[in-house]
């Protein structure tokens, strides 16, 4: 019921990282009954409770003007301070008792469980809505956070969800109201042959949240080939997700958690990113990231527990791991404008590494970072990569050798094709007939060079090499200069 780290650092240190670091909007997470049930409770109570001494003794030192609030006056509190820097807010419901979350059999997971009353849940909303009509910086509240377990159903779903947005907007009509699907945020095909009906009575206010991590599909990530698993996994987003953003009558999608392990020992989170980062820049969608925080006051019992996922080290002093934030560049940039009637511009990206394909506009190509794009065409199957508004195009020199420019564009070695049963790479022959993809290997140099294919041949079905460095996204924008 007190966001985490205020026994670390002082509040405006830890959200002026986050403006610093690059991010605009802060997902801030409540609990239903720490409005209707927990309101007067003070911090200081609430710590003693829980016998977090040591966390007391750092809320003393870092933040002591919250110890006597109660936990709703601390909440404004933090959301004040997060609004002084002109830092967004997204007001989460994410469950009812507090305690950490998610599983199937929490109680917290679906309406009627153990700890989810679906009155008392409207009764939160209400609450929270009206205490935050006339703060400008709060944008948006969701329904609920990852919906689940054994008593999920449609037809609840749609009775709780109608209420619960028109709940919101009764309560707060400035805010957007975010939808959650079934199945941890995952589900939204009932809408396929049923809509929810909300938008006349909620003009330009509803907004879908997903999820998605790669514990998602469980340790498949390590047991499939990964460009036909990438390939599954967007297919699935699309199918149960994605969708709502298409047809004659799209919708915004907002992906309010995805992550991965910060310590790089998780391979499964290590091989999810590359093909996540390359959906979400395809698709150009606004996101969260699961999370900020780098410790917790108590978690499942355990005091000062690490985060691993959390873009902060456990001290609260810096990142964790500042490789993982510069690899978020370009995802937040705007690349498709709706107000610009500019047209599209062609960039080539590199999912493993969130780095963009650039020219010297002499031979060399080299990957770097996405503060300024080359424009790339390439016109299907069998024709060449051109540089935009020039002669030149990249042609092959060799297995392991640097690629090069050319305004031989006709030659072989000048035109490339997509590889089947791969959605990024693309290949091209070398003088002995060998199949030679685009590859970037970080751990040498920039220059982008041709390697032997992975995994492409009609007997790598069961390939498990890792192909994510040939990886490459032809990408368009109308925001050239990100």
């Amino acid at each position: 019921m007190l966001v985490e780290g205020l026994d670390k650092k002082p509040i405006g240190f830890i959200v002026n990282q986050v403006a610093f670091f690059g991010f605009n909007c802060v997902r801030l997470t409540w609990a239903t009954n720490m409005f209707t049930r927990y309101s007067n409770k003070t911090v200081a109570q609430t710590f003693r409770d829980l016998s977090l001494t040591n966390a007391i003794k750092g809320l003393e030192i870092n933040n002591p003007q919250f110890l006597p609030l109660t936990v709703v006056d601390a909440f404004s509190l933090v959301i004040g301070v997060i609004q002084s820097y002109g830092v967004m807010v997204i007001l989460d419901n994410h469950v009812s008792e507090p305690m950490w979350c998610c599983s199937n059999n929490d109680g917290n997971g679906f309406f009627g469980d153990k700890y989810f009353d679906p009155d008392e849940w409207l009764e939160g909303l209400s609450i929270v809505g009206k205490r935050y009509r006339n703060t400008p910086m709060v944008v948006a509240m969701s329904l609920r956070n990852e919906l689940r377990g054994p008593r999920q159903n449609a037809n609840d779903w749609y009775q709780w969800v109608r209420r619960g947005a028109s709940t919101i907007h009764k309560a707060n009509p400035n805010v957007l109201v975010l939808i959650s699907g079934l199945n941890y945020d995952l589900d939204f095909s009932p809408l396929k042959s049923e809509p929810l009906g909300l938008d006349r009575a909620l003009p330009n206010k509803i907004v879908y949240e997903t999820h998605r991590y790669s514990f998602t599909e469980g340790q498949r990530w390590l047991r499939q080939p990964l460009n036909q698993m990438c390939s599954n996994v967007i297919r699935d987003i699309n199918n149960r997700a994605a969708f709502l953003t298409t047809g004659s009558d799209p919708a915004p999608l907002f992906i309010t958690e995805f992550g991965v392990n910060l310590m790089g020992t998780r391979q499964s989170d290590n091989v999810f990113l590359p093909c996540y980062m390359a959906f979400l820049v395809e698709m150009d969608l606004d996101w969260a990231v699961w999370a900020l925080q780098g410790s917790y006051y108590i978690r499942q019992g355990v005091q000062n527990m690490d985060e691993q996922y959390g873009l902060l080290n456990n001290d609260w002093e810096g990142l964790r791991n500042p490789d993982f934030n510069a690899k978020l560049f370009l995802l937040r940039q705007t690349l498709q404008v709706p107000q610009w009637r500019s047209s599209n511009y062609t960039f080539l990206f590199h999912p493993m590494t969130g780095r963009c394909i650039r020219s010297d506009y002499k031979d060399q190509l080299f990957a770097d970072e996405c503060l300024w794009l080359n424009g790339w065409s390439h016109g299907g199957d069998g024709t060449p990569v051109q540089l935009a508004s020039t002669p030149l195009c990249i042609t092959v020199a060799g297995d392991g050798l640097p690629v090069k420019l050319t305004t031989d564009c006709n030659a072989k070695q000048s035109t490339w094709q997509s590889v089947k049963n791969s959605r990024f790479q693309i290949s091209n022959k070398d003088e002995n007939g060998v199949d030679l993809c685009l590859d970037f290997d970080p751990k040498y140099s920039s220059r982008i060079v041709s390697k032997k294919c992975i995994c492409v041949d009609d007997n790598d079905s069961r390939c498990l090499a890792n192909p994510q460095s040939q990886w490459f996204q032809f990408v368009s924008t109308n925001n050239r200069f990100v």
